[in-house]
């Protein structure tokens, strides 16, 4: 039998759970909702992260814009998500949703921008 210490972080609350786990059964108490024990059931067989960054904005005065996963990603890929973010450039105009990279690093979820980025006109105005 294993127990463990968690701190939910599905609400600004963040309950103590303990964890009991004792073969295939997971026992889950301290949560004063039921997200709470969905998130620690989550955390103790595949825990998962949503990814938040930023990307590098060609073509607008806008040098780099927030992106995020969509989705939760499995916590071992974040670094493999990161490479790619890191080497990703986006071309203005962009907006709050649109997807900057389909599937990243194999996870099946998007990254998606979180800030716009408007295109720079010839003289260096924005359109």
């Amino acid at each position: 039998m294993e127990k463990r210490e968690l701190t939910c972080i599905n609400c600004p609350m963040g309950c103590q759970l303990t964890v009991t786990i004792d073969g295939d059964s997971i026992t889950v108490t301290g949560n004063t909702c039921p997200r709470g024990d969905d998130y620690a059931r989550k955390e103790v067989t595949d825990p998962r992260r949503i990814v938040t960054s930023s990307v590098a904005v060609s073509g607008s005065e806008t040098k780099r814009i927030s992106v995020k996963t969509k989705t939760d990603i499995p916590k071992g890929k974040i670094f493999d998500v990161m490479d790619v973010i890191r080497k990703t450039t986006v071309t203005a105009p962009i907006e709050i949703g649109d997807v900057v990279c389909e599937n990243i690093a194999g996870t099946g979820v998007q990254l998606v921008a979180t800030q716009r980025a408007r295109q720079m006109c010839e003289v260096g105005r924005r359109k």
